[in-house]
């Protein structure tokens, strides 16, 4: 991971008009392909929002509790964009770090799914600002008092990654001070233990990880894409990486 990844991903010059990211709901049919150019798009909406809107910037802690999705990577790529630390809590990835909120120091922002809602309020009670992010297509019906949706907020702000200090290797990437340059290294590393390269594409089992360096950092850092599939049958993985021209599966 790059501090610069956002401005990374638009720059992309091969196999521009192919989606970096694809998001598939079998039980749906919703699909959403974005371009590298895309995903760099609403990453950066998401650090406007995080800095213009929300006034945060490095040193400032947001809290992650979202599944692989393409608005999950969004999220993230624009926090550690503006160089925020996050906190998430993936499933148990063997000889990786896995997350949790801690700390007496209250987050600044806390982004959670509506069924998770209430798990978080047990961690972040005090977390100044609360997005819901929906992982359905559209904005979400019902907005509890004290929460936002992030799908109508960050349409509000220009997709152009806000000016901020630097982002230095050393700097924190999680709040339990994983820096960014551990996390580069780390995301390189799995890349190479997946045999991930420039031109593959990854097929993710939306309900088997939400691990970011799994789905999200090590095919960027190798120069991969990613579809990402919710509600997959596993008897129709083969037909569905087939379909998608899918390289490597996770």
């Amino acid at each position: 991971m790059q501090p610069t990844v956002t401005a990374d991903l638009a720059a992309r010059p091969a196999d521009a008009e192919r989606p970096l990211l694809s998001y598939r709901d079998e039980a749906t049919g919703e699909r959403v392909d974005l371009t590298a150019q895309q995903v760099g798009s609403w990453s950066a909406r998401s650090a406007s929002l995080l800095r213009d809107g929300c006034g945060l910037g490095p040193g400032s802690r947001v809290a992650v509790l979202l599944p692989a999705h393409w608005r999950t990577a969004a999220v993230l790529l624009g926090a550690w964009a503006s160089g925020l630390a996050v906190s998430f809590r993936p499933r148990a990835l063997a000889g990786l770090p896995v997350l949790e909120p801690g700390g007496d120091r209250p987050f600044d922002a806390v982004f959670v799914t509506p069924e998770r809602q209430d798990d978080w309020l047990e961690d972040v009670p005090e977390a100044i600002h609360r997005y819901l992010v929906g992982t359905g297509p559209g904005k979400l019906a019902d907005v509890p008092l004290g929460w936002l949706d992030w799908s109508a907020e960050v349409l509000r702000y220009a997709d152009v990654t806000p000016e901020h200090t630097a982002i230095h290797p050393s700097d924190p990437a999680t709040v339990d001070g994983s820096t960014y340059g551990q996390w580069g290294a780390l995301a390189r590393e799995f890349a190479g233990m997946m045999d991930l390269r420039a031109g593959d594409r990854l097929l993710v089992d939306a309900a088997e990880t939400e691990q970011p360096l799994k789905w999200l950092l090590a095919p960027l850092s190798a120069g991969a894409s990613v579809v990402i599939s919710a509600n997959l049958d596993p008897a129709q993985r083969d037909a569905v990486a087939a379909a998608e021209q899918v390289t490597r599966v996770l």
